[in-house]
């Protein structure tokens, strides 16, 4: 029955290939078309290909053809929120009008300016102009094909929101249910066919966070930087067929394993079409006799091999019977090298006796070593945090507040400190405290700096108009203003138009940036000066004392943890060999024992080649028994090539007939499944749907809203 079933699954396997590569134009197609995933709903719905539609007039002829393409935008786990349809109706005939059935809403022409009008039967005529017609819209009818999308991190499941993020190793299943299917009559009985869609889902993986990535039904193709991976099922088929999952499972899932760090995914992208049995002739399948033929022939082969084998058989014992004579010979030769063996494995056993003693001795100093482990451990810790603590009084007498040092983060403090002493750094927050303390002292005289600046450009106000408005200098004007000599309203004039000057948004903003700028000068000058240098300096230096004394303290600290470090591997290498003694002497005993059992075997295989020896002229008699024997074989299989085989090949031509009926009535159902959203009578049609799930992210993992890029 084993035959049986590898030849059963063969015929299958070669069926389901025919069907397989006749849809693979399509399968490439969708492979290498699958740009950006966002960009899809627009690259489809507003083709515009020249040539691919003269090409479908040559081949359709009169008709008037329907190509839908239904995208459908789920979530992470695969339940959709948007089904968008972009429907292409070919005109072929050049017509003026073309009559269309729909049931989508929101329809818009998304190429041309074509019109149309609906009816209550959602009959739609449009004015196409002898043009073909390009339209998208909505609808939420239930879809062929549903997807669900599950996530495993660890082997637990999780939300895919909850995985963003996530390291571990994730497993991403997708299961598809075929919802759509048709009763036809096969053998008089009506029996339920699922529409066969053939689904690819394929996603791009980031090789700096996934690696060992697997897939089922399957294939990851590597670029270096990213892994391309592609899944294909057949859901619904392996019923359509009726085959023994023992026989072949078709699958209907595909599931992604990876090892991945800070998890996140894009998007995935699935095809479902029944395109790849459309284009089977179901007139040429026939009844398989072809390849039912070739599997009778192979098992006939076999057979004959068998046969030949037997044959094979007879003619080689009979050479040994020629040659049994040598083997007495041979046999007596090995009863004197068993002697030797005897007596030396003796020897062997002697010694194996003192290993074993020498082994007990190790195993007990060893031991006592090891009673000592603990209290050495123990001492060198107290020693450390005895270490620790007196540098924890050390800094803290120096004015340094840090964490409690520990064995575990001394090195951890200790090079922050250095680092926050490092001369530079410590140079510009002196600078930046003395700078604060000028700044504070300078700030303070603010208002008496701005009066100085007030009166400067008072002054320079007092100028100007007097020079422009009365060709005076301030000199002329003050000596005439004391003697009393000024003409009658000149002063009032003058001190009216500076003192409305003065109160200008201008020149009052010119106050504040010179104000500014003599407190900015102060500043200046008195960051330079040798005292604010000098106490620069002097904290400079402080800190590089206490740098020094850190840099000791911490060298002191390295050199115990080196010590305390060494000794606790060598109190571990004590341990471990305390274990492995052990072994060892179990290991020595095994081998005393072994080499006694040796000896004796040694012993009893000589004497039992002693006995051979003297019964070996009985071998050729035997042989020639096993040669007649031989003969009775040939004649078995012979029988079973006449009585069995027969009925074997007879079984697969039965079973190869239903299954061809299966398959045709597969294909016819694909066949009349040819749209979604609806179609007249005179029209042919395709259909494919494109599945678009969610990203999954940090950025995104709060909220599960898809998209719609039908208008990117």
């Amino acid at each position: 029955m084993k035959i049986l079933k590898n030849r059963k699954s063969k015929i299958i396997a070669c069926i389901l290939s025919v069907v397989l590569m006749c849809g693979s134009t399509g399968i490439l197609s969708y492979n290498a078309g699958a740009k950006n995933a966002d960009s899809l709903t627009k690259d489809f719905s507003s083709s515009d290909d020249t040539n691919n539609s003269s090409a479908v007039k040559s081949v359709l002829g009169n008709e008037v053809n329907k190509d839908e393409t239904v995208y459908v935008m789920a979530d992470a786990n695969g339940s959709p929120s948007k089904i968008i349809v972009s429907d292409w109706i070919k005109n072929a005939t050049g017509a003026d009008t073309i009559i269309d059935s729909t049931l989508l809403s929101n329809i818009t022409n998304v190429k041309g300016d074509e019109t149309y009008t609906i009816d209550k039967d959602n009959m739609v005529e449009w004015d196409a102009k002898g043009n073909d017609i390009y339209y998208q819209g909505t609808t939420d009818k239930e879809l062929p094909v549903d997807i669900t999308v599950t996530y495993k991190l660890d082997g637990q499941v999780i939300s895919p929101y909850d995985l963003a993020g996530k390291s571990g190793t994730v497993t991403i299943r997708f299961d598809y249910t075929n919802n759509e299917s048709e009763y036809v009559e096969i053998d008089g009985k009506k029996t339920k066919i699922n529409v066969p869609f053939v689904m690819l889902t394929g996603m791009f993986l980031d090789n700096s966070k996934f690696r060992n990535i697997t897939v089922t039904n399957g294939k990851v193709i590597n670029d270096g930087d990213r892994s391309a991976v592609i899944g294909f099922a057949l859901p619904g088929l392996q019923d359509n067929l009726n085959i023994d999952s023992g026989v072949l499972e078709l699958p209907d899932y595909v599931e992604i394993t990876a090892d991945v760090t800070d998890f996140e995914l894009s998007t995935t992208m699935s095809l479902a079409t029944n395109s790849v049995f459309n284009n089977i002739d179901t007139d040429n399948l026939g009844d398989l006799s072809s390849l039912t033929d070739s599997a009778s022939s192979e098992l006939t082969d076999a057979m004959d091999k068998l046969l030949n084998g037997s044959s094979d058989l007879y003619s080689a014992l009979s050479t040994l019977l020629d040659k049994s004579n040598e083997l007495v010979s041979g046999i007596n030769q090995l009863a004197a090298g068993a002697k030797t063996l005897s007596e030396g494995s003796g020897e062997v056993s002697e010694g194996a006796d003192q290993i074993k003693s020498n082994m007990q001795t190790l195993k007990d100093g060893l031991a006592q070593l090891v009673s000592n482990n603990d209290e050495l451990n123990r001492g060198a810790k107290l020693v450390f945090e005895s270490l620790l603590s007196t540098a924890n009084t050390q800094l803290s007498n120096a004015g340094l507040t840090v964490p409690t040092l520990t064995i575990d983060n001394y090195d951890d403090v200790l090079e922050g400190v250095l680092s926050n002493l490092d001369e530079t750094t410590v140079r510009n927050m002196a600078y930046n405290t003395a700078y604060t303390q000028v700044s504070n002292a300078v700030n303070a005289e603010k208002s008496q700096i701005r009066k100085e600046v007030e009166e400067k450009v008072q002054q320079n106000v007092l100028s100007s108009i007097l020079s422009t408005y009365y060709g005076y200098t301030v000199n002329q004007y003050n000596s005439e203003l004391a003697a009393g000599s000024l003409p009658a309203g000149m002063q009032e004039s003058v001190e009216n138009a500076v003192a409305a000057t003065m109160a200008s948004t201008d020149t009052q903003t010119l106050i504040d940036q010179n104000t500014a700028a003599a407190i900015s000068q102060q500043i200046a000058q008195q960051m330079k000066s040798s005292s604010v240098t000098a106490q620069i300096n002097a904290a400079v230096q402080e800190a590089q004392a206490g740098a020094n004394s850190v840099s000791t303290l911490k060298g002191e600290l390295d050199n115990y943890k080196q010590f305390y470090e060494g000794l606790s591997n060598y109190t571990a290498g004590v341990e471990s060999a305390y274990e492995g003694s052990e072994g060892l002497l179990a290991g020595s005993e095994s081998l005393a024992v072994g080499a006694s059992n040796l000896a004796n075997g040694a012993s009893a295989l000589y004497s039992g080649l002693n006995t051979l020896q003297e019964e070996s002229g009985a071998l050729p008699e035997g042989v020639s028994q096993i040669k007649d024997g031989s003969m009775q074989l040939s004649d078995g299989l012979k029988q079973l090539n006449e009585e069995g085989i027969q009925k074997i090949t007879d079984l697969l031509n039965n079973d190869a007939g239903q299954l061809a009926a299966r398959l045709k009535a597969t294909i016819d159902v694909s066949k009349d499944y040819n749209n979604y959203s609806g179609i007249t009578s005179d029209m042919t049609g395709e259909v494919k749907f494109i599945y678009k799930t969610d990203s999954i992210s940090t950025h995104d993992a709060s909220s599960s809203p898809t998209q719609d890029t039908s208008e990117n």
